[in-house]
C-alpha cells in the first residue's frame, strides 16, 4: 500500500506537468495562420524523435543490459512491433494524409491529430511504469537513495511531459479545435502515466521484465506518426518554419532529457 501511494504521487506530478503543458493554449489568444501551425506540427515532430531516442530506445537498452539481457534485441524488436501495430492500425482505421489527391479508406478514419494523441499518449505509458516502478522499489526498501532516484527520475518525466502536453495541445488548437478540448486532449495523454504507474506496483516483478520491449514498441509507434504524419504536413508548401519547428523541439527535448538523466 506505501508503494502504491508513493507511486500515486509520482506519477501524479508527471501527469500534472503533462496537464500544465496542455494548457498553453489558453496563452494564444488570436488564431495562428498556416506557417504558424506548420512550425506547431514541425515542433510536435521534434520532440517526438528526441524522446524516441533519449527516454525510450536509450533506456530500453540499458534496462535490457541490467537485467542481464543483449540490449540491441529488445530494442530493436519492440521498435520494429511499434512501426508494425501503428501501420495495422493505419489499415484497419483509415484516415487523410494531408494532401487532398492522397485520400485514403472511409470518412470515419483517423486523422494525424488523433495518431498523434494516441502516439504520445502510448509513448506515455512505459514512462509512468518506469516512474511507478522507481518509487515502488524505493518504498519496498525503505533506502533514501534509492527515493532520491525515484524523485528525480518523476522531476525528470515531469519537465519532459511539459513539452509534451503543448505539443499535442498546440496544433490541435490551431487546426480549429477549441481551447478546452484541445486542453483535454492534451491533458489525457498524461492521465494514463498514473493508472500504469500504480498497475506497475501490483505486478512489478513482471513489467520489470518486459519493460525494455514496451519502451522501445512506444519509440516504434512515436517514429512512425513523426515521418508518416507530422513532418509531411509541417514541409506542405514553401515555407520553412516546418523544419524550424523539428529542429527547435528536438533540441530542447534532447536537451531535457539528457540534462535531467
Amino acid at each position: 500500500m506505501n508503494g502504491l501511494l508513493w507511486a500515486a504521487g509520482g506519477t501524479g506530478f508527471t501527469f500534472a506537468m503533462t496537464a500544465l503543458g496542455a494548457a498553453m493554449v489558453f496563452f494564444f489568444k488570436k488564431e495562428a495562420g498556416d506557417a504558424l501551425q506548420k512550425a506547431f506540427l514541425g515542433f510536435a515532430a521534434g520532440v517526438m524523435i528526441a524522446a524516441s531516442v533519449w527516454s525510450l530506445l536509450i533506456p530500453a537498452i540499458d534496462e535490457a543490459e541490467n537485467l542481464g539481457k543483449i540490449g540491441w534485441i529488445p530494442a530493436a524488436g519492440g521498435f520494429a512491433l511499434g512501426v508494425m501495430f501503428l501501420m495495422g492500425l493505419d489499415k484497419v482505421m483509415p484516415y487523410f494524409h494531408p494532401e487532398p489527391d492522397r485520400q485514403e479508406g472511409v470518412r470515419r478514419g483517423l486523422k494525424h491529430s488523433a495518431m498523434l494523441i494516441f502516439a504520445i499518449t502510448l509513448h506515455n505509458i512505459p514512462e509512468g511504469m518506469a516512474v511507478g516502478l522507481a518509487f515502488s522499489l524505493a518504498a519496498t526498501s525503505g533506502n533514501s537513495v534509492l527515493l532520491a532516484s525515484a524523485i528525480a527520475l518523476a522531476l525528470g518525466m515531469g519537465i519532459q511531459n511539459f513539452p509534451e502536453g503543448a505539443a499535442i495541445a498546440l496544433p490541435l488548437r490551431q487546426s480549429g479545435m477549441s481551447r478546452g478540448k484541445a486542453f483535454l486532449c492534451g491533458a489525457a495523454s498524461g492521465l494514463v502515466e498514473p493508472i500504469f504507474g500504480m498497475i506497475t506496483v501490483l505486478i512489478a516483478g513482471t513489467i520489470q521484465t518486459i519493460l525494455p520491449w514496451l519502451l522501445a514498441f512506444a519509440a516504434g509507434a512515436m517514429l512512425y506518426v513523426v515521418v508518416e504524419e507530422l513532418i509531411p504536413e509541417a514541409h506542405l508548401g514553401k515555407s520553412n518554419l516546418g523544419t524550424i519547428g523539428v529542429m527547435a523541439g528536438f533540441v530542447l527535448m534532447m536537451i531535457l532529457d539528457v540534462a535531467l538523466g
